[in-house]
């Protein structure tokens, strides 16, 4: 059995190492990926606590986590694509003239 702490601290690098991704690059494709390990350091740190309960509320939620995640990644695929048609570029910089 692995320790509840150690799981924790897991699920703290990994959404660390997603928060370091999506600050640092600039390639739209990239900030999705750090976007998505970060949704799964949350499920991670949410089975843990289902796990050290005994409650399957977390893995419950996890589920849910999971189809929001899918449903996110479809959307921002989307989005990628139709940008990429029209600037011929992922590069964020490449967007500022989308702000409102």
């Amino acid at each position: 059995m692995v320790p509840f702490s150690h799981i924790l601290i897991l699920a703290g690098i990994t959404f660390a190492l997603g928060v370091v991704c999506v600050a640092v690059r600039r390639n739209i494709l990239m900030i999705l990926i750090g976007v998505e390990i970060m949704l799964n350091a949350a499920g991670l740190a949410f089975v843990a606590g289902s796990m050290r309960w005994g409650m399957p509320e977390g893995q419950i939620f996890v589920l849910f986590l999971m189809a929001m995640a899918a449903s996110e990644v479809s959307v921002g695929l989307a989005l990628v694509v139709y940008l990429h048609k029209r600037k011929r570029s992922v590069d964020v910089d490449d967007f500022s003239d989308m702000k409102g």
